[in-house]
C-alpha cells in the first residue's frame, strides 16, 4: 500500500466517519434489542419445549457410549483421526491451539485495510478454510460410529466375537490395535500369539486381578462366550485379510475352543492367564 492509496483511504474514512451514526445511543440500542430478542427466544423454548433429559446416570454400566455435545464433535473426530496415544496431546491441545493463535494473529500479519472480502485474500481464505474444516469434522463426528467399536479387521467368523468384546466393556481397560485404553489391563492385540484358546477361556472365567469374571456369560450365554474366546485367540498382531481361519482349536465352523487344552496348551500354558496377563 503506497502513500497515495493510504491518503485516499484516510480521506474516505473521515468522510464516512462524519456520515456515520454515533455509537451511543444507536449501536448500543441496536445491540441491546438483538440481545433481548435472543434471550426471549431461549426463554420461550425453555418454557414450552423444555430441555432434553437423558436416562439417569449409572456409574456401574459398561455399555454406555460416551459422546460429546455437538459443538465438540470436531474435536471428537480429530481424536478419532489421530489415534496413537502418544499423539493425543497434539490432537487435544496442539492443533486447536495453533489454529486459534493463527486466527488471533490474523490482523497482525494481514495488514490490508480493505473491507471487501474479495480484496482480503489471506483473511478470507483463512476464515473460509476454518469454517469448512470445523463443519466437515463436525459432520463426520456427528455421523461417526460408536467410539467403543473395535476397528481391527478379522475373518468373518470372528466378527461376532469382536462385537461381544466391544459390547462387554473390554475397551475400558484393554487396547485392541489403536482402539481402547492402554491399561490397566494388558494389550490384547497379540493375545492369541501368547495364549491358546483354552488358556484365554480359563482367564475369562477366573477374572484375575481387578478384571471381572465372565463365568456367568460362559454359563448363561455359551455361544457368545465361545465367540469371544475365538476372537481373542485369533489376534496375533496382524489384521486378517478376510479369509476364513480354521486354525483355532475347537469346532472349525465356529472357532470355539474345545473344553480340553489342545495345540500344546497344557496346564502350564494357562498359568499366565491366572497371574494377570489376561484379556
Amino acid at each position: 500500500m503506497n502513500n497515495r492509496e493510504k491518503e485516499e483511504y484516510l480521506r474516505e474514512y473521515e468522510v464516512m466517519k462524519k456520515k456515520g451514526k454515533p455509537f451511543f445511543p444507536y449501536a448500543i440500542l441496536k445491540d441491546s434489542t438483538m440481545a433481548l430478542i435472543v434471550v426471549g427466544v431461549i426463554v420461550f423454548m425453555s418454557i414450552y419445549l423444555g430441555a432434553e433429559q437423558g436416562p439417569k446416570a449409572d456409574p456401574t454400566t459398561t455399555t454406555y457410549v460416551p459422546r460429546p455435545e455437538w459443538y465438540f464433535f470436531f474435536l471428537f473426530e480429530l481424536l478419532r483421526v489421530i489415534k496413537p496415544p502418544e499423539l493425543v496431546p497434539i490432537a487435544t491441545i496442539g492443533i486447536p491451539t495453533i489454529a486459534m493463535v493463527l486466527l488471533l494473529l490474523l490482523p497482525f500479519y494481514d495488514r490490508n485495510p480493505e473491507r471487501n472480502p474479495l480484496k482480503r485474500p489471506i483473511a478470507s481464505i483463512a476464515g473460509i478454510m476454518t469454517i469448512i474444516a470445523m463443519a466437515f469434522l463436525t459432520f463426520l463426528g456427528a455421523n461417526a460410529g460408536s467410539p467403543t467399536d473395535i476397528e481391527m479387521k478379522v475373518a468373518p467368523e470372528f466378527e461376532a466375537g469382536k462385537l461381544v468384546a466391544a459390547q462387554s466393556g473390554c475397551l475400558a481397560c484393554h487396547q485392541f490395535g489403536d482402539n481402547g485404553n492402554n491399561g490397566p489391563g494388558p494389550k490384547l492385540t497379540e493375545i492369541g500369539a501368547r495364549l491358546n484358546p483354552a488358556a484365554i477361556a480359563r482367564s475369562l472365567e477366573i477374572g484375575p486381578g481387578i478384571m471381572p469374571s465372565y463365568s456367568a456369560m460362559a454359563e448363561d450365554e455359551p455361544a457368545k462366550f465361545r465367540d469371544l474366546v475365538a476372537f481373542l485367540a485369533s489376534l496375533n498382531g496382524e489384521e486378517s485379510s478376510g479369509e476364513p481361519d480354521t486354525g483355532v482349536a475347537g469346532d472349525p465352523g465356529t472357532g470355539a475352543p474345545e473344553s480340553s487344552t489342545t495345540g500344546g496348551g497344557d496346564s502350564s500354558a494357562a498359568e499366565p492367564a491366572a497371574s494377570g496377563s489376561s484379556p
